[in-house]
């Protein structure tokens, strides 16, 4: 009796334990989980077997076609394609292999694919790093053909795969004292745009300037020295070549020379990708094209200053040649003179650089053309309506981008060798180089206005060629039609109406 009394008290004393109630609800509980751990899910509507998702080809096809897709982007990429192109490109290239639902990341280091394959895969990730930049035109220019073959359904993944390999391991089309030497033509016909017309000395200073920093930076280059410091030891070079020419008497005045060379080492800075990026939405790329940059221009401008500081240091008569006071474009002997001396020299500034850049003949006649048309455009609005210069160029890299647009998609050239090679006449060499002098050597602060000027003008080179490129493309559309109308009736022949009329 006082066992049960006891056992009584400790159920009431420790319900949650021992109590009858309890015991059952476990008990319940139980059985309800074996039921479940029993019982297959509820299926859903329909049969088991449906599977929510694209009809792709096998595993090994799509690793393949993703690979090809990254190949091509990363081309691109390393020519300063813009990163809306990129993705633009690899999206084309992996629907024409049967890969429709893909989603592409480009940064400025690196590109990655996507593939979704349904609900009951996993989908397939590849990435690829964008580690080497060079400029290769006629390497773009054939993945460019590739890819319109590879859209139109004319290769296969396996075919396009060992073409696209042949493509990026193929040597330059020629040597590369050719590419030295267009640089430095380069540099002679940036000395006559910018005013070098009553100096004949001055071309070949500039010229011989420029060739001798290609040679060392490519020596410098084998050496892994970063792209930084190559570009103070440019600066350094092309700065004490001009003060060596004025001390000798060979020139009277060598800012040209330096602004040329200034030019020169700014040409290859993705000043269109950047703004391209930045316009289209991808500002993680635009960041870092606009960081790079920045940076090569501050090793540019640390190479200059530092030249000009020892020149004062070693004779102030020395660094009056450099003064940028009395500088003006074209100043030529005859007025009348003064616009084809500027389409000349923009149109051999631009060839030059394409060349530099290996571009084939059809492109660097092309962007010889778009060199004109921006050199011309900029003088005449300049001289005749008194534009400021950053609206001259605006307006002039947008006529090159519109014309360009237009041009290059008739021709099957890459819009970026004619955007690329169209601005760089107009490169800010000689406010940049005005600035520093202002700087470094006047010490006016001034010359940091004179600076955000350059800026200025470079970020409205990027703008004018994008806005030119949208603006073609309704122009495209439209011209597309009409040759769709045109070419109607010539193909369908004399026979036809004549048929349906017996008919």
């Amino acid at each position: 009796m006082v066992e049960g009394n006891a056992r009584t008290v400790t159920a009431l004393r420790r319900p949650d334990r021992e109590g009858p109630a309890l015991g059952i609800a476990q008990r319940a509980r139980g059985v309800l989980r074996r039921r479940e751990l029993e019982t297959p899910p509820p299926e859903p509507s329909g049969s088991r077997d449906v599977v929510y998702g694209p009809s792709l080809p096998d595993e090994s096809t799509v690793h393949l076609v993703l690979d090809l897709a990254l190949r091509i982007g990363e081309v691109q990429m390393a020519s300063g394609a813009g990163a809306s192109d990129v993705t633009a490109t690899i999206i084309g290239v992996a629907n024409a292999y049967g890969l429709p639902h893909c989603e592409v990341d480009v940064i400025y280091t690196s590109v990655t694919v996507s593939c979704y394959r349904g609900s009951d895969l996993p989908p397939i990730t590849s990435l690829r790093v964008v580690r080497n930049r060079s400029l290769d035109y006629t390497r773009l220019s054939d993945v460019e053909d590739l890819v319109r073959r590879i859209t139109a359904g004319e290769v296969s993944a396996d075919e396009a795969y060992a073409e696209l390999d042949r493509i990026t391991t193929a040597p330059h089309p020629f040597p590369r004292w050719v590419a030295t030497l267009a640089w430095a033509g380069m540099a002679a016909s940036l000395a006559v745009l910018l005013g070098g017309g009553n100096e004949p000395l001055l071309p070949l200073i500039a010229a011989g300037a420029t060739a001798l920093v290609d040679r060392i930076g490519r020596w410098l280059n084998r050496r892994a020295l970063p792209f930084f410091f190559q570009q103070a030891v440019g600066g350094v070079i092309a700065t004490s070549v001009a003060l060596a020419g004025f001390a000798t008497g060979v020139l009277h005045n060598a800012a040209l020379a330096v602004a040329a060379s200034i030019i020169v080492l700014l040409s290859g800075m993705t000043v269109v990708g950047s703004m391209q990026d930045a316009i289209t939405g991808y500002n993680v790329t635009a960041a870092g094209r606009i960081l790079e940059l920045a940076l090569m221009s501050a090793g540019l401008i640390a190479g200059v200053v530092l030249a000009l500081y020892i020149g004062l240091r070693i004779g102030g008569d020395t660094v009056a040649g450099l003064s940028v006071q009395d500088v003006g474009r074209a100043q030529v002997v005859s007025p009348v003179l003064y616009l084809p001396v500027q389409m000349l020299a923009g149109a051999s500034t631009s060839a030059c650089y394409a060349l530099a850049s290996y571009a084939p003949p059809r492109p660097l006649i092309v962007a010889g053309c778009g060199g004109a048309v921006a050199a011309t455009v900029h003088a005449l609005l300049i001289t005749l309506l008194d534009v400021h210069t950053v609206l001259a160029n605006l307006v002039a890299t947008t006529v090159v981008g519109l014309v360009g647009g237009i041009i290059t998609r008739r021709l099957r050239i890459p819009p970026l060798v004619v955007a690329v090679s169209g601005v760089a006449p107009l490169l800010p060499g000689l406010p940049t180089y005005r600035g520093l002098y202002e700087l470094s050597v006047l010490g006016d602060p001034v010359g940091i206005t004179t600076l955000m000027l350059a800026v200025a003008v470079g970020l409205a080179l990027g703008a004018g060629v994008v806005l030119g490129e949208y603006l073609a493309q309704p122009v495209r559309t439209s011209l597309g039609r009409l040759e769709r109308r045109i070419a109607g009736p010539r193909m369908s022949g004399p026979l036809r109406p004549t048929k349906r009329r017996l008919e």
